[in-house]
């Protein structure tokens, strides 16, 4: 029978283990779903590392008892993970505290301030705040600063993936690819910062505390005695180290070069492509290391993307969870129907979505502007929908400018992409053709694809991806959308943050929030 391929997509409510096949294909697949974290005082966002673990054990068993054939001829195991969830543990591996999860708002104090030529150089280049920001952020600076004890005990300062990466090899190894977050990695070098480098004096994490790094698509390790017995998996199965779950996506859609981009619709929304040279598409905010050795993936997020969906299905939409849940459907359906009763450019009505402030622009706050009398729920939402593709496609024209390439396609993942009118409103407003793949489990596929490589199953990613990425449907741009929409941002959208600037800096003053 032939090989098939094992991936673990450890998410921040779900871990899923899918079963491949070489040619791509999705033979079978179990959902493991929990809180997504629990919080013991306001804004922190904790998770018990041992329900990743048993959630990956329980998927196994289950596919396992489910298709027991499949299960036998696994030839290796990759692992993907959520990004910048840290976990400490001890010597053997054991947890000593929660998770403190990408979603926790807690503050760290500030320590390192620049000095002489380099103190000057931030201020021009307005970093300042972005400095005092990133270090309030790095949660080993919380737990060194107000559990001092535990980081004491700390032997290993591990990503959720390298954490899962040794329970099934006894390895204390990751991927380069997986190193995304607040900590002291050298982004262009793709390897741990050296001292003096920014990283290592921000994020301060002793040297004998990280993981070994290895490129993706290198052997970790072998599925050991102890995680066979947990897990059911064949005692020495090769685990290939592979990386983020949104590098893995933008793998997953076949994105190998900067002619085509990647559009996460998750709950933090991304955009994103594929580079041999090192490009930052925001002054300091690095490339991040692509599931491609020697790749990057510039980026640009939109920290409460399509979670903005929940907000305002929690605010507003009442009436369309009660009507769903009488229908027996899920409630995004009802809402997609209530983007068919607005016109686009939603009669003027224009959302920044930056709930969330970023590391660029800590003092960011959300807004809609150009209320009037005619504009209801349903104005709203699609203002929601738009301005996160406004948001994208702004991010969009900054990874053109830094890698001097035309985007000429665009691809789509994430839990929002399975809505075909979203998609559609997306495509219009880039005025480019939107692609959407056969599945949906995208990050699994590009763990898939780099086990496959990692395996020998194909000799190289171009070929991988040739053989194993299928699209399912393209968005076409529909022109009669096209001109309102490129007013809307060249005229409105581009100029907001700009405008408002100020008064978000007055307004963080006066209420001191966040």
């Amino acid at each position: 029978m032939e090989d098939i391929l094992l991936s673990i997509d450890c998410g921040t409510q779900s871990t899923r283990a899918i079963l491949f096949d070489a040619r791509g294909n999705l033979l079978d697949k179990v959902k493991i779903e929990y809180q997504p974290y629990f919080s013991k005082q306001p804004g922190w966002a904790e998770q018990d590392a041992e329900i990743l673990w048993r959630s990956l054990c329980k998927g196994c068993k289950v596919l396992k008892s489910r298709a027991p054939s499949l299960f036998e001829n696994i030839a290796g195991v990759g692992v993907t993970a959520q990004r910048d969830s840290m976990i400490v543990v001890d010597a053997r591996g054991n947890p000593l505290r929660p998770i403190i999860t990408w979603l926790d708002r807690r503050k760290a104090k500030p320590f390192y301030y620049p000095r002489g030529i380099m103190k000057l150089a931030y201020f021009l280049t307005g970093m300042n705040e972005a400095i005092y920001k990133a270090q309030t952020d790095g949660k080993c600076n919380w737990i060194r600063q107000n559990e001092p004890e535990i980081w004491e005990k700390t032997a290993w300062y591990l990503q959720v993936s390298g954490f899962l990466n040794h329970r099934l090899t006894g390895e204390f190894s990751d991927s380069i690819a997986s190193q995304i977050g607040h900590i002291p990695f050298d982004y262009k070098r793709q390897k741990w910062a050296e001292r003096g480098h920014l990283n290592s004096l921000v994020f301060p994490v002793e040297e004998d505390k990280l993981p070994k790094l290895v490129p993706p698509g290198s052997i970790l390790g072998e599925i050991t005695k102890n995680a066979s017995s947990e897990t059911g998996l064949r005692e020495g199965i090769p685990v290939v180290a592979c990386g983020s779950d949104k590098g893995c996506e933008t793998l997953g859609m076949g994105v190998l070069n900067p002619e085509k981009a990647s559009l996460s619709f998750g709950t933090t929304a991304t955009v994103q492509t594929t580079t041999e040279r090192y490009c930052e598409p925001l002054r300091f905010m690095p490339a991040y290391p692509a599931p491609v050795p020697g790749h990057f993936n510039p980026e640009v997020e939109i920290y409460r993307g399509y979670w903005m969906i929940n907000w305002f299905k929690n605010q507003f939409a009442y009436r369309e969870v009660m009507e769903a849940e009488r229908r027996g459907v899920a409630p995004e359906i009802l809402l997609n129907e209530l983007l068919g009763e607005t016109p686009p450019g939603a009669m003027g009505l224009v959302l920044q979505p930056y709930w969330s402030p970023g590391l660029k622009n800590p003092w960011a706050k959300g807004a809609i502007i150009g209320f009037g009398e005619v504009h209801t729920r349903a104005y709203v939402y699609r203002a929601v929908i738009e301005g996160l593709a406004f948001a994208l496609l702004e991010g969009l024209k900054k990874i053109e400018r830094v890698t001097r390439t035309v985007i000429k396609e665009v691809t789509l993942s994430g839990g929002a992409s399975q809505s075909d009118q979203i998609c559609q409103i997306s495509a219009d407003i880039f005025n480019l053709p939107h692609v959407r793949g056969k599945t949906f489990e995208t990050a699994g596929l590009g763990a898939a694809i780099i086990t496959a490589v990692g395996l020998g199953l194909h000799k190289d990613f171009e070929s991988a991806v040739k053989e194993m990425v299928q699209y399912q449907r393209v968005f076409t741009p529909e022109h009669s959308n096209r001109d309102i929409y490129r007013e809307i941002y060249s005229s409105v959208y581009t100029r907001m943050y700009r405008a408002l600037s100020p008064l978000y800096k007055k307004i963080r003053k006066i209420a001191g929030y966040p």
